[in-house]
């Protein structure tokens, strides 16, 4: 592991170059910005279609268990009592008497156990705690509901009241039987959706890692109640191979067991895909044995039924539910981080690049915001005219940028900074032969392909058929 200030000098760098690539921008930051908000500039909306998309490619369009769904934000809240979220989705909060800044209590405990500052997750005593940005002494501890509140139709009374969903779950729980009839599903199947959520976090932070507004990738899989253990295996060790598929590094992650005694009220089992972030380790994809919790509650709170009958055995039951659900907030950054990789000394052969530090963003192909970045060595007809066209055609089947500013190693490191797998060149060559040179980012090597080869040779690389 590199050391902590090489870590956070990572960190800076990346969220530097989130800004000015355009991945990722503050948000309303004009006005001073809103706390822990973000905007996703054009190439960070292309990145984060990407892992949406291969997330759904794998839950949905690759499988016959699956099905998709999009349920509203706001849902009557009466499901936020049945969940439990009205009563018991709170943190524990403490202000600072002098600097009245706030904190978790469960934060600032862990901190305070292991004799270093920053923020953790785990409960254990307030004795002799104090404020860890100014010593102040801390007030009592008070519970905080993370509900986001307001008020449905034009009086902001009681009975107007709504609530932002904090997670989109419960909106494939209370359309379970409506999925279930209409796509005629046995047992096990899955709900799978992506969604906005909101949570009013205390302590949001590690820019995207932890928000305010973020989207979630959840899918509940409905099993038979004694088949569960086996079908949490399977989808614990999906969580691994989706990510190393996509060019995590392996060694960066870890499984997490949740003691029994942190597990939430509606938890049998809970187990937590973490990665190596620069601050440590950090959740990344949750996977939870729910059991019949929220099926039943929904039943019971609403009158409607929501048991599974088996037309083979006409047995009616509650399914136990395994919910892998991951933030796709938190998939993106994880990417970004493992993919970020800054080379010193260079690594481009051109003059005014030599000895320069380079960063390259070796994304995967199929998560790559630009496919193919088409670099014409003169802005001058007829280049420019034939440039035009190569970049026309392969824009039918994949994203491509044209760039044809600056000499030619400055717009390969432009590319290489945001994850372009592949730069075609088009030079004076080309007119005679018909062919481009292929630069890969990763190996740097290049290679003369056809024109007409062109689109298929880079669809192949790319994987895609």
């Amino acid at each position: 592991m590199l050391p902590l200030t090489s870590m956070t000098d990572k960190m800076d760098k990346l969220i530097g170059l989130a800004k000015r690539r355009g991945f990722i921008f503050p948000g309303s930051e004009i006005y001073g910005g809103v706390g822990s908000t973000y905007d996703y500039g054009p190439l960070g909306v292309l990145l984060k279609n990407n892992v949406r998309r291969a997330w759904l490619r794998s839950m949905i369009e690759e499988r016959d268990d699956i099905v998709g769904l999009d349920s509203a934000i706001i849902m009557h809240p009466k499901t936020w009592e049945a969940s439990g979220h009205l009563q018991g989705f709170t943190d524990p909060l403490v202000d600072c008497k002098s600097c009245k800044k706030r904190f978790r209590a469960d934060h600032l405990l862990e901190a305070h156990a292991k004799g270093m500052p920053g923020l953790h997750e785990k409960a254990l005593t307030l004795k002799d705690v104090r404020c860890p940005e100014c010593k102040g002494e801390l007030t009592d501890v008070r519970n905080f509901n993370l509900m986001f509140k307001t008020f449905m139709g034009p009086v902001q009374d009681e009975a107007a009241v709504v609530y932002l969903r904090p997670e989109t779950a419960q909106g494939i729980f209370v359309n379970f039987a409506n999925v279930q009839q209409t796509m005629r599903k046995r047992l096990p199947f899955g709900i799978a959706q992506t969604g906005k959520s909101f949570r009013n976090e205390i302590t949001p932070g590690n820019f995207i890692f932890r928000t305010r507004e973020f989207e979630q990738m959840e899918m509940e899989f409905f099993v038979k109640p004694g088949t569960d253990e086996e079908h949490f295996e399977t989808w614990k060790q999906f969580m691994m191979d989706w990510f190393t598929g996509l060019g995590v590094k392996k060694d960066h992650l870890r499984f997490y067991e949740h003691p029994k005694e942190k597990l939430s009220h509606y938890s049998k089992r809970t187990v937590d895909l973490e990665y190596d972030f620069p601050w440590g380790w950090g959740e990344l994809w949750g996977c939870a044995n729910r059991t019949d919790f929220d099926l039943k509650q929904h039943s019971q709170a609403s009158g409607q039924s929501l048991e599974y009958r088996d037309d083979l055995t006409n047995e009616r039951f509650f399914p136990y539910v395994i919910e892998p659900a991951l933030g796709l907030d938190r998939a993106v950054l994880t990417f970004l981080l493992d993919a970020y990789d800054l080379v010193e000394g260079g690594r481009t052969t051109t003059t005014e690049s030599a000895k320069e530090e380079e960063a390259v963003l070796r994304l995967h192909p199929s998560l790559a915001p630009i496919k193919a970045a088409i670099l014409p060595l003169s802005k001058k007809e007829p280049l420019a005219e034939k440039a035009h066209a190569i970049r026309k055609e392969l824009s039918k089947c994949m994203v491509v940028q044209y760039d044809e500013t600056g000499s030619i190693g400055r717009r390969y490191r432009r590319q290489d900074e945001i994850g372009t797998p592949f730069c075609v060149t088009v030079d004076f060559e080309t007119m005679e032969d018909h062919r481009v040179t292929v630069r890969d980012r990763d190996t740097m090597s290049q290679e003369r392909v056809a024109v007409a080869e062109l689109k298929d040779y880079i669809l192949e690389k790319l994987g895609r058929c």
